[in-house]
C-alpha cells in the first residue's frame, strides 16, 4: 500500500493530460512504479537535479546514453511542458490511431514543430522505461550497483522490499509433519513414482565425467501433436520414450489433491463433445505432459500467446506443483519417522532436500503471467468449494500483481497477438517466492523459505548482482530441480542477457550454509551435481541461435533433452496481401562473428546506392538489431543523407515527427527498429521502398511491415519494392518466412531470389 500510496500522492500533482501520457507508457512499465523510482532515486541520490532541457545539440547523444544518470533517464521520460499539452494530445491520437487521415497527421505534425523547438529533438535518444532494454529498473540496479532489490538503503528512510515473516514457522519444513488425514505418508514407498526415480537415482563419477566430455547422441521421433522431436542423450541411449494415446491420472503418480483438482481446473481447454470419461488433457498437454513426467529436458519453440499458451502454462503449473508437493511430503514424512525412530538409527536414510529449500525457479516476463500462475496453483490445491486453501497476504499480491482496466487507453487498437501478450499488468521487474505446505499457500515468502520462486529476468539478475557488487545473492539458486523458462522470445526483446547471467549462477554450491541439516541433503547436492539433475522446460514463439544455445550448452540433465523440431512449409510470407515484388540478396560472410560487419559493408556498398536517386524516396529500412540501427544511424549522419529514425528509445513526440516526415516525402530514409515495433505495432504509412535489412526475429512481423504499404493510397503499386538481406547463418529466420523448399534452394544458390508474392501464394 505504501508504493501505490506514494504514487497517487504524486500523481495528484499531474494535470490530466499528462495522466493520460503515463497511462500509455505504462504499458511494459506501469507508472506507478515510474513514480516511485523517482522517489527512489531522489533519496538515494543526494544531488541537485539539473534541468532535462541541457542536452546536446547533437543526437548522437543517444550512442552515449550510458553517460546520463538514472535520475535524469527517468525524469525525463515524466517531464512536459505545461504549453505544448495540446501538442501532445494531437501526438497520442497520431500515435494511437493507425487508420488516421493523412489530413490529420499533417495537422499533427505542423503543431509538433512548436513542440520541437527549444532542443525538444536534441532529447529524443534518451530512453523510455516501457520501449528500452534498459528499462528503469536497469538503470536503478546499474547506477546503484546494489544488486539486491529495487528499494535503497534503509538509511536513506525508503522502506525494504517486503517478505512475509510472519508465517516463518508455519510453513518451515522442519518443524513441521505429516498429517495423518492426507494419505501420503507412504508416498515415498512408491517405487514406480517418476519424482523418485528422478530423484534417487545415484550417479557414478564416471557417468559425470562422461556427461562432462563426451557429445550428446541423438535420435529422432514423431509424434502425433507435437510434430518431430529430437532426442539427445550423452548417457547410454535409454528407453525410447512415446507418446501416450490415452492418459489415466492414476497412472501418472500425481499427488492425491492433484488427481481430483486436475481435471476440473483443464476443463476450460477440453472440447466439448469430449466425455467425462475422456482424457482430462488436451492433446497438446497429453505429450507435453509425458514428456515433463519422465523429468527429460523439453525444448517447445511453437507456443502461441493466442491458442496455445494458456495451455502450456496450465500443464506446466500441474508438474511444477506435484513435483513440490511430493517432495516436501517427502520432508514431513522423514520428519515423522525421525521423532518416532529409536536412538542409534542410521540417519542417512533421511537424506531428502537440497542445500536450499528453493526448487523450482519460474522465470515469465511480465506480473500479469506470474498472476495467473498463481491463481492457477491455488485452483489446483482447492479440492473444492468448502476446502478453501489459506494463503497468506494474497490481498497484497492482487493490487501489486494485478492491473486497472481503466489505465488502458480505451483507443488502443493493436493486433491480437500484441493484446495477448501485453494483457494486464506487463510490469517486467518483479520476483516473489511461494511456500506451499500441505493445505495452505504462502505468497512473498522469504526465498530460502521458499519452494517455487517467479520471477522476471530482470527481477532476478537485481538480486544475483555481478561480480564485483557488495551485495548479491545467488546462494538460493544452488538446488533448484525444476527451471521453467515461460516465453523466451520475449526476452529477446528485453534483455538476453540476464538469462545468460542467470544461467551461469544456476545450481552453484552456495557460499554459506543457511541454516542446513546436513544429514538430510541428498549427496547429489553434496557432490555439486544437482545441474544434472535439474530439470529445464523452456517455452517459446519461435527457433533462435540464442535460445537454442541456452538449451544446448546450459541444460545437462542427465536423462537427456527432447527439442521439437517442425520445419515451417510455407512461411509468413504467404500472409502479403499486397502485390510486391521480393528480392532476396545473399551475402556471404566467413564466419558467424563476422556476419554483423559483412552485412553493413554489403549494404553500404551494394544495397544503399541503388536507393540514393531521389525517385526512391519514401524507403523504410527494418533493422531488427539496436547496435546495428546505431551503426546506420551513424553512417547515415556522416554521409549527411536525408533521413529519419524510429527506435525504442525515441520519445514519443519525436516519432510523431518522423512518420509526418516521411509521409509527406521531406525524409527519403526512415529507419525503424524491430524492437519499436514490437513494443508499439504502430502502422507507418508513405512506405514505398522497404529494406529489411535482416530477416525479422518474429516471422509474421514480415508480412506485417509488407501490409503497411497497402496503408499508402498513392496508386503507385508498380513502384513499390521490397529487398531483403539474409546470409547462410539466416536458415532458422529465412525457412520462417519463405517456407522450407525455398529456403534449400535459395541456400544452394548464391544468385539473388525475385519472388512475386500476391497473398495467394
Amino acid at each position: 500500500m505504501g508504493k501505490r500510496r506514494a504514487g497517487r500522492e504524486l500523481l495528484s500533482s499531474l494535470s490530466k493530460k499528462q495522466k493520460k501520457h503515463l497511462r500509455e507508457f505504462g504499458e511494459e512499465h506501469p507508472f506507478y512504479d515510474k513514480l516511485l523510482l523517482l522517489l527512489l532515486l531522489h533519496s538515494c541520490f543526494p544531488f541537485q537535479s539539473e534541468d532535462s532541457d541541457k542536452s546536446s545539440a547533437e543526437s548522437d547523444s543517444e550512442t552515449e546514453v550510458e553517460q546520463v544518470s538514472g535520475y535524469h533517464k527517468l525524469l525525463a521520460t515524466l517531464k512536459t511542458s505545461p504549453e505544448s499539452e495540446s501538442e501532445e494530445e494531437e501526438d497520442e491520437s497520431e500515435s494511437e490511431e493507425a487508420d488516421e487521415s493523412e489530413a490529420e497527421m499533417d495537422s499533427e505534425g505542423s503543431q509538433e514543430t512548436g513542440e520541437a523547438e527549444g532542443g525538444e529533438e536534441d532529447k529524443n535518444d534518451v530512453p523510455e522505461e516501457e520501449e528500452a532494454t534498459d528499462t528503469a529498473e536497469q538503470i536503478l540496479s546499474q547506477e546503484q550497483a546494489d544488486g539486491t532489490d529495487t528499494s535503497c538503503d534503509p538509511r536513506h528512510g525508503v522502506i525494504e522490499e517486503f517478505t512475509d515473516v510472519k508465517h516463518e514457522s508455519e510453513f518451515s519444513l522442519e518443524t513441521n509433519f505429516m498429517e495423518e488425514e492426507s494419505g501420503d505418508c507412504n508416498a515415498d514407498k512408491r517405487d514406480s513414482n517418476p519424482f523418485k526415480q528422478h530423484m534417487d537415482k545415484e550417479l557414478e563419477d564416471k557417468e559425470i565425467e562422461k556427461m562432462s566430455t563426451l557429445r550428446k547422441t541423438s535420435s529422432q521421433s514423431q509424434w502425433p501433436r507435437l510434430g518431430q522431436l529430437i532426442f539427445s542423450s550423452t548417457l547410454e541411449k535409454h528407453k525410447t520414450l512415446k507418446a501416450d494415446k490415452e492418459v489415466d491420472v492414476k497412472q501418472l503418480h500425481l499427488h492425491k489433491p492433484l488427481e481430483s483438482t486436475w481435471p476440473k481446473v483443464n476443463k476450460q481447454f477440453l472440447s466439448s463433445v469430449d466425455k467425462p470419461s475422456d482424457s482430462p488433457f488436451t492433446p497438446l498437454q497429453r505429450e507435453l505432459f509425458c514428456i515433463m513426467n519422465s523429468y527429460r529436458d523439453l525444448f517447445y519453440p511453437e507456443r502461441n500467446a493466442l491458442t496455445n499458451g494458456e495451455e502450456i502454462r496450465h500443464a506446466y503449473c500441474l508438474h511444477a506443483l506435484n513435483h513440490v508437493l511430493k517432495a516436501n511430503a517427502q520432508v514431513l514424512s522423514n520428519n515423522t519417522k525421525r521423532r518416532d525412530r529409536k536412538p542409534g538409527t542410521d540417519t542417512d536414510d533421511y537424506r531428502d532436500q537440497g542445500l536450499t529449500r528453493p526448487k523450482v525457479l519460474m522465470i515469465v516476463p511480465f506480473r500479469e503471467c506470474a498472476l495467473r500462475i498463481v491463481h492457477t496453483f491455488i485452483s489446483l490445491l482447492e479440492v473444492n468449494d468448502k476446502k478453501k486453501i489459506d494463503v497468506s497476504n494474497k490481498k497484497r499480491f492482487k493490487g501489486e500483481f494485478g492491473s486497472d482496466p481503466e489505465e488502458k487507453p480505451p483507443n488502443l487498437k493493436r493486433p491480437e497477438d500484441y493484446e495477448a501478450i501485453f494483457a494486464g499488468n506487463i510490469d517486467d521487474h518483479f520476483r516473489i517466492g511461494v511456500a506451499i505446505l500441505q493445505k495452505s499457500m504462502r505468497l512473498y515468502a522469504p526465498f530460502y523459505s521458499s519452494d517455487i520462486i517467479i520471477a522476471s529476468p530482470l527481477g532476478i539478475r537485481t538480486v544475483i548482482g555481478a561480480e564485483g557488487e557488495t551485495k548479491r545473492d545467488f546462494d538460493f539458486l544452488s538446488s533448484i530441480e525444476i527451471l521453467i523458462i515461460d516465453q523466451a522470445d520475449v526476452y529477446l526483446m528485453q534483455n538476453w542477457e540476464h538469462v545468460l547471467h542467470l544461467m551461469k549462477h544456476i545450481n552453484l554450491l552456495p557460499l554459506d550454509s543457511h541454516g542446513v541439516d546436513f544429514s538430510r541433503v541428498r549427496m547429489l547436492n553434496l557432490n555439486n551435481w544437482s545441474k544434472y539433475y535439474r530439470q529445464t522446460l523452456l517455452f517459446s514463439a519461435l527457433q533462435d541461435p540464442q535460445i537454442n544455445f541456452v538449451f544446448n550448452k546450459h541444460c545437462f540433465n542427465y536423462v537427456g533433452q527432447v527439442a521439437v523440431r517442425n520445419v515451417p512449409l510455407t512461411g509468413s510470407i504467404s500472409h502479403v496481401v499486397v502485390q510486391l515484388p521480393h528480392v532476396f540478396r545473399r551475402l556471404e560472410a566467413e564466419s558467424v562473428t563476422s556476419v554483423i560487419d559483412s552485412r553493413f559493408q554489403f549494404f553500404i556498398d551494394k544495397v544503399l546506392p541503388e536507393y540514393r536517386d531521389a525517385i526512391m524516396s519514401h524507403t523504410l529500412i527494418y533493422v531488427p538489431s539496436y547496435f546495428d540501427y546505431v551503426r546506420l544511424r551513424n553512417y547515415f549522419k556522416k554521409e549527411d543523407l536525408n533521413f529519419t529514425h524510429i527506435c525504442e528509445y525515441t520519445k514519443k513526440a519525436a516519432v510523431c515527427r518522423a512518420r509526418r516526415f516521411f509521409l509527406k516525402g521531406e525524409k527519403q530514409f526512415l529507419l525503424f527498429t524491430e524492437r519499436f515495433h514490437f513494443y508499439k505495432r504502430y502502422t507507418i504509412k508513405g512506405i514505398r521502398n522497404l529494406i529489411f535489412y535482416e530477416l525479422p526475429t518474429y516471422s509474421h512481423f514480415y508480412s506485417e511491415i509488407c501490409n503497411m504499404l497497402k496503408a499508402t493510397d498513392s496508386g503507385v503499386d508498380a513502384t513499390w519494392t521490397c529487398t531483403v538481406l539474409y546470409s547462410k547463418y539466416d536458415a532458422q529466420k529465412l525457412a520462417a518466412v519463405v517456407g522450407i523448399d525455398r529456403t534449400a534452394q535459395m541456400l544452394q544458390s548464391k544468385k539473388n531470389v525475385h519472388l512475386f508474392v500476391t497473398g495467394e501464394n
